[in-house]
């Protein structure tokens, strides 16, 4: 691996941590950014979206938030070469407008996979059994009066619809499938699911089709400018009465309003919430009172495991990154030639 320039520098966003200088995650391990020689700093007072003044001088940028990142910002940070995603999403980060400036765009997404499966199944299996209501209940001192009437769906022979079936959806179905649950699985039919679903065998169906035939809506799609509100009045309005919604993707994939309603009126069974749209959710949002919904604050995948192997992930990429090679987690393709890693402009 060649060497890395002797004053290669990385900032790191400041939504990673509370006042008291926590990060949200625990330990990061970013001793290892000074142990390969590069220097670090905290973008203190970074608003959004963030100046290119206040940018300036970095070779890369590590974001754990959700900043935007335009062709336009980086066409005025002459040494910038690589953005660093702390997770798997990549919200209001032009990938492509950036590539086509030289900046790569790395993400964690072998990191975040199985994690945020298994949350998606929490959520889903506490749906199924009704836990949170039990819960309660039993914490209340309403055993008698309560034992047997928070009756769950159940799962066997129960059908599952997962929309967004890349890496997370597909690992969502291996568990349902491998745990012999005795459930149907559905996948929303578009090309970049279609073999990956079939090749597990499977059925993969229009998204109005999967809403009218799901017990169990679960949904891991990334944010796009294609599936931005696509989960709307129309979309609950299909469902079955009884059936429950799981989010686990992004709050911003569902006109929040329309799922409120069809909540409040009936129209489906229940959800079950990771992300919101906005966050953090208000205090007074209706959401937090209905009993029909379960709630959890975009922090469900954020075991031990988790922190370890996404900072792992990132930092290996930001390492790698700073050598002139390309990282295995970058989204979209640059021409090495072009790259910044190659031929950095210094400004």
């Amino acid at each position: 691996m060649t060497a890395h320039p002797a004053d290669y520098t990385v900032g790191l966003t400041p939504d990673c941590r509370y006042d008291d200088g926590r990060t949200l995650w625990g330990d990061l391990h970013l001793e290892r950014l000074g142990a390969a020689g590069i220097r670090w700093h905290l973008l203190d007072g970074l608003p959004s979206p963030p100046p290119a003044a206040m940018l300036d001088g970095l070779d890369a940028i590590i974001s754990f938030g959700h900043l935007p990142f335009t062709s336009e910002l980086v066409r005025g940070l002459p040494r910038l070469r690589h953005v660093a995603r702390f997770g798997a999403g990549y919200d209001g980060i032009d990938v492509a407008g950036l590539a086509a400036e030289g900046v790569i765009v790395t993400t964690t997404p072998e990191a975040v996979r199985v994690p945020l499966a298994l949350s998606a199944v929490t959520l889903l299996l506490a749906s199924a059994h009704r836990l949170v209501e039990n819960h309660e209940a039993t914490r209340a001192g309403r055993w008698a009066q309560d034992r047997g009437h928070h009756r769950g769906l159940g799962l066997p022979g129960r059908t599952v619809g997962i929309v967004g079936f890349g890496s997370v959806g597909a690992a969502v179905a291996e568990i349902l499938i491998g745990m012999h649950l005795g459930v149907t699985v559905l996948a929303v039919d578009r090309p970049s699911a279609r073999r990956r679903a079939h090749a597990m065998g499977v059925e993969t169906v229009p998204l109005r089709e999967l809403a009218e035939r799901s017990d169990y809506v679960v949904v891991t799609a990334s944010l796009t400018d294609e599936s931005y509100q696509m989960f709307d009045a129309r979309f609950f309005a299909a469902m079955r009465p009884h059936a429950h919604f799981v989010n686990v993707g992004r709050g911003a994939l569902v006109v929040q309003p329309a799922l409120t309603a069809a909540l409040a009126e009936g129209r489906i069974g229940g959800a079950a919430l990771d992300v919101f749209d906005p966050e953090p959710v208000a205090a007074g949002d209706p959401l937090l009172a209905m009993d029909n919904v379960t709630v959890t604050p975009h922090a469900l995948a954020w075991t031990a495991d988790f922190t370890d192997a996404v900072a792992t992930s990132m930092l290996d990429a930001v390492i790698t990154a700073s050598h002139g090679q390309i990282p295995s987690t970058t989204l979209a393709a640059v021409d090495r030639a072009t790259w910044r890693g190659a031929q950095r402009a210094r400004g």
